[in-house]
C-alpha cells in the first residue's frame, strides 16, 4: 500500500489541482473495476491526468481520468489512514467531463 500524499495539505481543505503521477495512477487503478461497474462501461484507456486531495479522517482524492480521446471522467476516492488499513473506497464518479472542466468535489 502506498503512503498518502500529505505535502501542502490543509486539514479539511482541498489542494489546488495538480498533475497526476505514478502514485495517483496506482490509486485510480485500484478502483478501476468499481468505476467500470458504476458507469457500466469498460475503459480501454484509463489514465489519471490531474488530481486534488483533502485531509479528513483519512484522505479524499479527486481524479480527472482520460478514458479515450476527448472523453474524461471524474473519480472521487477515500483512503483510510494507514493505521486503519489504508483501504480505498470509491466515493463517486461523474461522466461526460472535458479536459478543461475543473475538478470539483462530488457530492452524493
Amino acid at each position: 500500500m502506498t503512503e498518502p500524499k500529505t505535502m501542502d495539505m490543509m486539514c479539511g481543505g482541498w489542494t489546488e489541482t495538480r498533475d497526476a503521477d505514478k502514485e495517483t495512477q496506482w490509486i485510480c487503478d485500484q478502483v478501476k473495476s468499481l468505476v467500470q461497474g458504476k458507469t457500466n462501461k469498460i475503459y480501454q484507456e484509463y489514465r489519471a491526468v490531474k488530481y486534488r486531495s483533502q485531509v479528513v479522517a483519512g484522505f479524499n482524492y479527486l481524479f480527472k481520468v482520460c478514458v479515450g480521446g476527448p472523453s474524461y471522467i471524474h473519480v472521487q476516492v477515500y483512503q483510510a489512514l494507514p493505521c486503519h488499513g489504508g483501504h480505498l473506497w470509491l466515493s463517486g464518479v461523474q461522466e461526460d467531463k472535458t479536459h478543461d472542466e475543473p475538478l470539483e468535489p462530488i457530492s452524493n
